[in-house]
């Protein structure tokens, strides 16, 4: 990735830290979903799976082209806002191993400043399985950041920052995520919630739904989310959501997103892309929309930057985009 610097206007941006799974994305394109199947993952879904699953699903996949990269829902869309030029901060919890390092170098890379805590389990990674139509499947073994606990999560981390980004896949520890929402509406940040996967929400329906009502700013939802959530149709849900947050954010694929604050909706199509992988669309839909967030950006225009971002980001294999593509980012949305 490479560090971005774009500036509109002279203004001092709210700065952003992120918590959530740092983990080490191994995306495998595949030939078929034969292997969907036999392992159980539900198409465009998140299922946690243990090492030696890990392990026998890596060498069924040896064969196939694959690439790493540093990831995790919460970290893409921090990494994205840190090559804007958003000061940001990443908590996370890895091992001292090779996935580990290579992960907090990344951050670092890229401009994040990484707050992260060390554990004992190997650092966690997340096998991304990229169908023919380009929608991906994860199988995550998390490892070390399972391990991440509420009573490491001090006042400390929450000194210095305005927004708080956290990821639904932290859902799973209810103990840890009510401690993170409750420490930083205690410091006065605002909360954005990515919902994360269909599955991770129809799991912790009722406990999503008390901490959406009592902490969170900015909800942001796939359809397939926004459904399991409120078993509604798009728009409904949309309607649902934004009378329970500040700002709600249904994005609803190849149709575009829809975007609701108080009476106000902004419906918008999505810009035309050639769909490789889904990995991280809507990660760095997060992106985008924050940015224009923290920018005082309306709220047209910051969704028509989300939509962009998370348009030309399914053309690429991953959340990485080479120096051009950066640069044909830039030129378009600085006419937005």
């Amino acid at each position: 990735m490479f560090n971005v610097f774009i500036i509109y206007f002279e203004f001092d941006m709210k700065k952003v830290i992120g918590i959530g799974n740092a983990l080490v994305d191994v995306l495998v394109q595949l030939n078929d979903e034969a292997i969907l199947s036999q392992y159980q993952l539900p198409k465009g879904g998140m299922q946690l799976i243990d090492f030696a699953t890990a392990q026998q699903l890596g060498k069924q996949l040896e064969s196939l082209p694959k690439s790493f990269v540093s990831g995790g829902s919460a970290a893409n869309t921090i990494c994205g806002l840190a090559s804007w030029s958003v000061d940001t901060a990443f908590v996370g919890k890895v091992c001292n191993d090779e996935y580990g390092k290579q992960y907090t170098q990344n951050l670092v890379s890229w401009g994040v400043k990484p707050l992260m805590i060390e554990g004992n389990n190997m650092s966690g990674f997340c096998t991304a399985l990229i169908s023919p139509d380009g929608e991906r499947t994860m199988a995550t073994f998390l490892g070390a950041a399972a391990e991440l606990k509420d009573i490491e999560i001090n006042d400390d981390i929450f000194s210095g920052y305005d927004i708080l980004h956290v990821e639904g896949y932290l859902l799973q520890n209810h103990a840890l995520m009510k401690t993170i929402l409750q420490k930083a509406k205690n410091n006065g940040w605002e909360i954005a919630l990515d919902m994360a996967s269909f599955n991770v929400v129809e799991d912790n329906l009722e406990f999503l739904q008390q901490i959406v009502n009592e902490y969170v700013d900015i909800v942001f939802a796939n359809e397939d989310e926004a459904f399991a959530y409120t078993k509604l149709n798009s728009m409904d849900a949309l309607n649902c959501i934004a009378q329970q947050c500040k700002i709600a954010v249904v994005k609803v694929g190849a149709k575009g997103s829809l975007v609701q604050e108080n009476d106000k909706i902004v419906s918008l199509e999505a810009f035309p892309a050639q769909r490789i992988d889904t990995t991280g669309a809507g990660d760095l839909y997060a992106t985008g929309f924050l940015y224009g967030y923290v920018a005082n950006f309306d709220l047209e225009r910051s969704a028509k930057i989300a939509s962009y971002i998370s348009s030309m980001s399914v053309e690429v294999i991953g959340t990485k985009f080479t120096e051009q593509q950066w640069k044909q980012i830039i030129d378009t949305i600085n006419q937005f």
